[in-house]
């Protein structure tokens, strides 16, 4: 009786108060690859955090630049803009590049400002970056052949790819997916939805995360 009542008073908070929260998508795909130390960097070095992950060339020229551009945006905002609180908050970039040198990885991480503890570079070989990136985070990308119309490049050839960001919760769970636009301010809103999700993470405790839950409830059938 109890609990039906507070579960109630939650559906009812948050038809009066509205919380706002990102879906729950997919599972995050799992993964080992290396990070620009030589490390290895799994799907569980991120558990408990939130993480943001984008995929391009090591060589990222022309329109393509702009994608660590709004990475490295991101980087810089969201400590000032967002209440983490105890949370951490994580970036990675993973290489679309054939077993890519961990010297490779390192300059593409400074040239990008990646400081290898929150902001990270991984690489593997192509079947499993191919696998991870096209199957798991269902992001297109490819070889193509010389004099083809492209975006960056790699050591083993020209690459086309469909250029984006997905951020997963602390759970493990793709909570947003995002096509890189050009005619707006990407950092605007992946700093927005990381904030979200900090949000979530900080009060849906005790009676708040019924009232989190019947949020969630009324994303999928609102």
């Amino acid at each position: 009786m109890v609990f039906s009542t507070v579960f109630f008073g939650a559906i009812a908070f948050a038809i009066i108060q509205p919380i706002k929260v990102l879906p729950r998508e997919r599972p995050a795909p799992g993964f080992s690859l290396t990070d620009q130390d030589g490390d290895a960097y799994t799907s569980e070095t991120g558990r408990g955090s939130i993480t943001l992950y984008t995929f391009q060339p090591l060589d990222c020229t022309g329109e393509c630049a702009r994608i660590p551009d709004t990475m490295a945006a991101v980087f810089s905002r969201v400590d000032g803009e967002v209440n983490l609180s105890e949370i951490e908050f994580k970036m990675v970039t993973i290489a679309l590049a054939d077993q890519p040198s961990t010297s490779s990885l390192q300059q593409a991480a400074v040239s990008t400002g990646a400081d290898g503890q929150r902001w990270s570079w991984l690489g593997g070989s192509w079947d499993q970056v191919k696998s991870l990136v096209g199957s798991g985070f269902g992001r297109y990308f490819d070889r193509v052949e010389p004099g083809q119309n492209a975006i960056g490049s790699v050591e083993s050839g020209d690459i086309t790819f469909d250029p984006g960001f997905v951020l997963v919760d602390g759970n493990g769970v793709v909570r947003g997916e995002y096509r890189y636009q050009t005619l707006s301010n990407d950092a605007d809103k992946l700093v927005s939805h990381v904030g979200l999700l900090a949000d979530e993470a900080r009060l849906s405790k005790g009676a708040a995360s019924l009232a989190y839950e019947a949020a969630h409830l009324f994303a999928c059938y609102g």
